[in-house]
């Protein structure tokens, strides 16, 4: 008799559980996507241009860890499940190597740039090791669309306050900890975030499941990246997510140098502990964590690649706005700002909840599993437009002759307003654009579940 597949609605717990995960991440990927660039140029001394480019260089070793991650996680086999087990085995790892990129030791600065290089590959392999079975999981936790896309909302929400947190304490952290030593407030601050990340990715462990039992992956790697590649789809969300994180965090990368040498910010806090880069940041990830929020209510009712060809749309529009607004209407700037956030609040939501649509898509298209090689490219994708998002600023800020903690000509100046907004939003432009060609929608996606549901109960008679 064939083993019926679990297709009851996931706890509350469990969806918990698993948002959680993502906080955790966010706990560092938040940290450096605001972070950083700004740590590395105005306080441990590593030129832009250095900067920019190391963060691209070392995405090689990306394109090989992430989808060999993916391989591995995908055939193995543990009495805790083929993807959750990395979150117990990989927190400490990835909590540590945290810590050592913020250490600031004292070097030449060959040896600075050596040790930048070091310290974010090891760190970036960590993330790799842990983030990709994490995302994975979500392929497996449920075998129904809509139970992985509340498991997604839940997992962007806590993304989002993870984020929001760093956004809104990180900067108060560091004055508050270091005082007018920001080696010492950054070094300390990250601490906090690391023990903070070990702690709940064990939480993520203890409370999720994986109830899918995918065919096993017994092919070659070379079959299996054959089956990957004719899911056309899939390619199309990979290149989509690349343009929309690239947007965002070169966005998010220039928020520090857009406060503090155009806006004025002189740190000085003027609500409670927050200073305006902190209000400014805190402001627009609760328009994140909004977006994350209405995300099930909107899709719900349009499909899912028309709603992220949307919500880029009008975020290229909102981020043409806030160019035109002069440094003195900060509150205005906050408004639009946050607007803007929240659009990728929805879309982002919606990115990893159609990858996991993809890799159901995949093996049912072509019979093999690929779920963690599936997540991994993904993740791959991401990574990189996080690395060409953070380097973007980089290379405008040598460009227009930006110099670190002096004040600024008009020509960084305007470098500076260029990288904040306009350049993300070309990125946005081209994202609404190519989701045109994506093609799973609603009613393929049910079919999909129903013939799958067919053939993993046949495996188990």
């Amino acid at each position: 008799m064939s083993e019926k597949a679990d297709t009851a609605p996931l706890s509350f717990t469990e969806k918990v559980g698993y948002g959680l995960g993502d906080m955790a991440s966010n706990f560092y990927m938040g940290f450096f996507g605001l972070f950083l660039l700004y740590y590395y140029t105005d306080v441990f001394g590593i030129s832009p241009a250095a900067a920019a480019t190391m963060l691209l260089v070392t995405k090689v070793i990306d394109a090989i860890s992430d989808p060999a991650m993916g391989l591995i996680s995908d055939r193995t086999n543990s009495r805790w499940g083929k993807y959750r087990p990395y979150l117990l085995w990989a927190a400490v790892p990835y909590a540590g190597l945290g810590y050592l990129l913020f250490l600031g030791p004292d070097l030449s600065p060959t040896g600075k740039l050596i040790y930048a290089y070091i310290t974010y590959t090891l760190v970036m392999l960590a993330y790799t090791a842990i983030n990709v079975p994490y995302s994975a999981l979500l392929a497996v936790i449920s075998p129904v669309a809509e139970e992985r896309t509340k498991a997604t909302q839940f997992r962007f929400v806590f993304a989002s306050l993870g984020t929001l947190t760093v956004g809104a304490f990180a900067t108060p952290l560091v004055g508050w900890l270091g005082g007018d030593d920001q080696l010492l407030g950054f070094k300390l601050t990250i601490i906090l975030f690391a023990v903070l990340s070990v702690l709940i990715f064990w939480i993520t462990f203890a409370t999720t499941r994986e109830r899918v039992k995918p065919q096993p992956s017994t092919g070659s790697v070379a079959d299996d990246i054959t089956a990957l590649l004719k899911n056309r789809s899939w390619m199309i969300l990979v290149f989509t997510g690349i343009l929309i994180v690239v947007g965002l965090i070169a966005r998010f990368a220039s928020i520090v140098y857009y406060m503090k040498y155009y806006v004025n910010d002189s740190g000085e806090a003027i609500f409670l502990i927050f200073d305006r880069t902190a209000i400014l940041t805190s402001c627009g990830l609760m328009g994140q964590l909004i977006g994350a929020l209405v995300t099930p209510f909107l899709a719900a009712r349009i499909e899912k690649h028309r709603l992220v060809m949307f919500m880029s749309l009008l975020h290229a529009v909102s981020l043409a706005l806030c160019y035109m607004i002069p440094p003195d209407q900060f509150p205005l700037i906050v408004l639009i700002h946050s607007v803007g956030i929240f659009t990728f609040g929805v879309s982002i939501t919606l990115l990893f909840s159609m990858y996991t649509d993809c890799a159901e898509y995949g093996e049912w298209l072509t019979g093999r599993n690929t779920a963690g090689l599936t997540i991994s490219a993904s993740m791959f994708s991401l990574k990189f437009g996080s690395a060409v998002g953070g380097a973007i600023p980089g290379f405008m800020l040598a460009w227009f002759g930006f110099v670190a903690n002096q004040a600024q000509n008009d020509v960084a100046v305007a470098g500076i307003r260029l990288m904040f907004n306009v350049v993300p939003a070309v990125y946005f432009l081209a994202a609404a654009t190519l989701m045109f060609w994506y093609t799973i929608d609603r009613q393929t996606l049910q079919q999909v579940e129903r013939d799958l549901h067919s053939r993993r109960g046949a495996i188990t008679q």
